[in-house]
């Protein structure tokens, strides 16, 4: 009888517990069913033309395929949008003669995040990633390779920040 009890009673606590997991770690309010990722904007004075298409839907797959979240709509349980605010390069190693031996192309992204099903989640932050590169390959060279580089680690921040409470 006391085993009885004992089941039928965790049963009922189990059962009123919710939890949302996942394999990425990810705390996604239990009603939550949609996503919405508004395009990037370009603001940054130098234009790489396919970053802002790129960004966007670099978030977007993320989201649809580490998270049950469908995609939805502007108004969506979870909701993005994004501006690049600068893309460039700079040199990082100088070796003899004041000559760049390395370069970095840098990319920052600030991110407007609103989660409706939970106000205290929403932010409005900036992010950062860079790659660097020999400075004997010219920037059009290796740039694809470094854009999809700096554009995943910042879909990783983004996710991170938005849905991983870590």
């Amino acid at each position: 009888m006391r085993k009885l009890i004992l089941f039928i009673s965790i049963v009922f606590l189990a059962a009123g517990c919710t939890i949302s997991y996942s394999f990425t770690g990810a705390s996604i309010p239990p009603d939550a069913k949609t996503v919405y990722v508004a395009d990037f904007r370009n603001m940054a004075p130098l234009v790489n033309p396919s970053l802002a298409n790129e960004l966007t839907e670099a978030l977007k797959d993320k989201f649809v395929g580490q998270t049950s979240l469908k995609l939805g709509d502007e108004n969506s349980d979870l909701y993005f949008e994004g501006t690049i605010t600068s893309y460039g390069t700079q040199p990082v190693a100088i070796k003899s003669g004041d000559v760049a031996s390395q370069n970095r192309l840098t990319i920052n992204v600030k991110v407007k995040f609103v989660n409706n099903k939970d106000k205290t989640a929403n932010f409005d932050t900036s992010f950062s990633r860079y790659e660097d590169y020999d400075s004997q390959n010219s920037l059009t060279d290796v740039e694809d390779e470094l854009v999809k580089a700096i554009v995943e680690s910042l879909v990783d921040d983004i996710f991170t920040k938005a849905v991983v409470n870590w």
